[in-house]
């Protein structure tokens, strides 16, 4: 990648993380585009360059995490066990970037409470399943070319990455929600072991993890 694109790829980085801390901080409906570019250090101008709405502008940080468990499993050794390589390819993306470290997150509690709240704005549903639809569709490839499957004939590299994006949405909502908090790097490993191993039906049961009891009638 040559400067120019590395510096289009930095703004469009800043832009939507501005977007997500001013919307977690205030609300959704509380947030303008001249915010976000404010917050960016870049014009309103500039912020139409590169996003249409301020749901893209949010969204756009979750497409590129997920974009890049694809090139992450493209790079990972091709000795390496095929599981393996997922779950190494799978955390790469919760590694904070450039734009996270220079605005680090002052209360953890209070940061997550508003995305569990972002996350569930009706007009962003929309565009994070469109974003997770277009990883998928990238991980189906890379997963493809890794176990020489045929990507229109096979189901397995569609399966497998259908599969991985359930595993990350299924580990994010439960970090979202678990109390006492638990890291997400270690609920996506423990999602993904389980997907590794066929999903076996845990046994024996813990008193934490007994099933629900029916609502009354």
């Amino acid at each position: 990648m040559g400067l120019r694109e590395r510096k289009k790829a930095a703004t469009r980085a800043a832009l939507s993380w501005a977007a997500i801390r001013l919307t977690v901080e205030r609300g959704l409906d509380n947030v303008k585009v001249e915010d976000i570019a404010e917050a960016a250090g870049v014009s309103p101008r500039t912020f139409n360059n590169y996003f249409s709405s301020k749901g893209e502008a949010i969204v756009s940080r979750h497409l590129d995490r997920l974009l890049r468990v694809a090139d992450e499993l493209r790079c990972r050794p091709a000795e390496e066990p095929f599981w393996e390589a997922i779950r190494r390819a799978a955390l790469a993306q919760l590694e904070p970037g450039p734009e996270m470290l220079a605005h680090p997150v002052s209360d953890p509690v209070q940061w997550t409470a508003g995305v569990r709240v972002m996350v569930a704005e009706p007009s962003l549903q929309g565009e994070m399943l469109r974003a997770s639809a277009r990883a998928q569709a990238e991980v189906a490839e890379a997963v493809a070319e890794r176990t020489r499957t045929n990507l229109t004939a096979d189901l397995y590299p569609h399966l497998v990455a259908a599969a991985l994006m359930a595993a990350t949405n299924v580990a994010t909502a439960h970090y979202l929600r678990a109390d006492p908090p638990v890291p997400m790097d270690r609920l996506l490993t423990d999602a993904l072991t389980q997907l590794a191993a066929g999903l076996p039906t845990p046994s024996p049961l813990s008193g934490r993890d007994q099933p629900n009891p029916r609502p009354a009638q």
